[in-house]
């Protein structure tokens, strides 16, 4: 699998295929073209070492081969490298394979034999996407290092994490823009708080409304955004403004986007489209100038493959998209947020504030908090509303989580000065390290559903780290 010396693309073209001849043959015609850069795999188990290890600029990818077939080759780098364009070239002429590869997100299908002519544009089309999105992602870094002009907007938001801060950089440059923005992230980690925020910064004079539409049927969806006119409906007894007139001149937010309903998504993208809507009963459309904001806790990309999300809205309120990132992936705000809340719980109780054991940030630094902020607030409510006297006591943290319902792992926190603590309480022998970063490896990659990018964030490692582990613990 030599690479070539010549360098155009920056980084190699990787051309994925069983059989040598198909290989040597595209190589050469590549390199007619101009494009020299090539590296060529006959084995597709190397495809990921590969991809961790040259960063190619484009894929070219045969489907049918031995081991690991094309297709599945095709699901696991648009699901770890995204920014890397694959091109899929196979002997296969059904329809339904080409339209399952372009639902995967492959940049281009090709059935063999392909023309040269054809070849070669669709790979200098797929390096030309790969250096733009390099572009942006050099002006996205740009921008983020600089200071905030406005902090006092984020005030809401407790943080010293850099990836937090980086967003709100990235809000303050997209709050003045009257396209939607879509944010995103688990149960509570503060997506309300990031649209109150870029409401703050955008300068409009109107309120901002926010709406939940968790749940609701398309005639309450209506009513409650459009309004209606009097006879619309029986009980229709007179005329009701809905929430986008309300949101007039400032911003509606939109909360638990994922799950509305289909009918309910058509009338949302005809508003983001047209600016207008009807009020039930009426004929006559009404002008919006109101900003929108939508959040959910849910995989927007996945609705929209599946069909419950229409692909065009989705690309409609993606313009603007910020991904708050969960609690136990900003650990560094853990001092500060306690702090925070037992400040907060004691002026709202009116007690004083208690200090706690470092036994208790021990315990919370263990748990992975599913309920995120909004579970730590309350955990420091509870405990401090139960609090007496002396230091705050750490029983009703462990209850609340030993409630929580977590799979693998247990996080009810056992402490034993005689033994210890942790995941190994329990254990008369303790694992091996190699066994043990065994366990840990397994553990991350079921808990990702196989996601090596993912599990490595989790481990705290980098891609390339854990495929050097995964070949070692693959080797007989």
């Amino acid at each position: 699998m030599p690479e070539s010396k010549n360098r155009f693309p920056l980084h190699p073209i990787l051309i994925v295929d069983d059989e040598e001849e198909i290989l040597r043959s595209f190589s050469i015609a590549l390199r007619t073209g101009g494009i020299t850069n090539i590296l060529t795999c006959q084995d597709s188990r190397d495809v990921p070492y590969l991809l961790m290890e040259k960063d190619p600029a484009v894929i070219l990818l045969d489907l049918g081969m031995p081991h690991i077939s094309g297709q599945e080759l095709l699901h696991q780098i648009v699901e770890d490298f995204p920014h890397v364009p694959v091109i899929v070239i196979t002997g296969n002429t059904e329809v339904e394979v080409a339209v399952e590869c372009m639902k995967a997100r492959a940049f281009d299908y090709m059935v063999k034999p392909v023309e040269k002519s054809r070849l070669i544009s669709g790979v200098k089309r797929a390096i030309e996407l790969n250096d733009l999105r390099k572009q942006v992602q050099i002006l996205r870094e740009t921008f983020a290092q600089r200071d905030l002009e406005n902090p006092d907007a984020f005030s809401e938001i407790v943080t010293r994490n850099q990836v937090m801060l980086s967003l709100f950089r990235y809000a303050e440059c997209i709050a003045p823009s009257p396209e939607p923005v879509l944010i995103t992230g688990e149960t509570g980690v503060g997506k309300e708080l990031m649209a109150r925020a870029i409401h703050k910064l955008s300068g409009r004079l109107g309120q901002l409304v926010p709406v939940n539409v968790a749940g609701v049927d398309d005639n309450v969806f209506s009513d409650t955004l459009f309004g209606h006119v009097k006879g619309a409906y029986t009980g229709a007894e007179g005329m009701r403004k809905g929430m986008v007139d309300q949101a007039s001149g400032g911003t509606l937010l939109l909360d638990e986007i994922g799950d509305l309903s289909v009918a309910s998504q058509v009338k949302l993208l005809r508003l983001l489209q047209e600016n207008e809507y009807f009020p039930l009963g009426s004929d006559v459309a009404k002008i919006s100038d109101a900003r929108v904001i939508v959040t959910t806790n849910k995989d927007l990309g996945k609705l929209r493959e599946s069909g419950d999300f229409r692909k065009d809205l989705y690309y409609r309120l993606s313009i603007h998209q910020i991904h708050i990132p969960p609690l136990r992936e900003r650990m560094d705000d853990l001092p500060l947020l306690l702090e925070h809340f037992l400040d907060q719980a004691a002026q709202d109780l009116n007690k004083p504030k208690p200090s706690y054991p470092d036994e208790l940030f021990r315990l919370l630094h263990s748990y992975e908090f599913p309920g995120n902020i909004r579970e730590l607030r309350t955990m420091v409510y509870d405990a401090v509303g139960a609090h007496s006297s002396g230091p705050l006591s750490i029983k009703r943290f462990k209850m609340r989580m030993e409630g929580s319902r977590m799979s693998n792992f247990s996080y009810s926190y056992k402490y034993d000065q005689r033994r210890g603590s942790g995941p190994f309480f329990l254990m008369e022998n303790l694992p091996t390290l190699d066994q043990a970063t065994r366990l840990l490896i397994d553990e991350a990659l079921k808990r990702t559903n196989g996601n090596q990018s993912m599990a490595a964030r989790m481990l705290g490692i980098s891609r390339q780290r854990l495929a050097r582990h995964l070949k070692s613990m693959r080797a007989p």
